[in-house]
């Protein structure tokens, strides 16, 4: 299939940047939101995150290899995190986060294959109308 001409790219990438900034901030927040609250519940919130973000991403740049080093740096970005947050004293390293995070960009890499990497195409369609 063709890579659709998105109108607003400028657009999505701006918010797609938002939300790497969104997710940065929270990882090193001391005191971050609790959306949901039970046993080890950060680790689908750490999935749930990176994989949307990698998703979104993927619906921007449709090239193999584009999307290969935006995995490699989110998933960078996710250890690189740990590894501050094991730093700073107030929030904790864990490898299972990192795992977590990972798992996350290939989940999101995955559905980046599916009919879902044209949403953003199919929203500017909807607001072009």
């Amino acid at each position: 299939m063709l890579l659709p001409n998105l109108k607003y790219r400028n657009l999505w990438l701006l918010i797609g940047w938002g939300m790497v900034f969104l997710i940065i901030y929270l990882s090193l927040e001391p005191n971050p939101p609790q959306p949901v609250d039970f046993n080890q519940a950060d680790k689908l919130e750490h999935l749930s995150a990176y994989a949307m973000l990698m998703l979104w991403f993927c619906q921007i740049y449709w090239d193999t290899q584009q999307r290969f080093r935006i995995a490699l740096g989110f998933a960078a970005m996710g250890i690189l995190i740990e590894i501050l947050q094991g730093l700073g004293g107030v929030r904790f390293f864990e490898y299972a986060d990192m795992l977590a995070n990972s798992i996350g960009v290939l989940i999101g890499w995955g559905m980046g294959q599916t009919v879902l990497k044209q949403s953003l195409y199919y929203v500017e369609q909807k607001i072009d109308r």
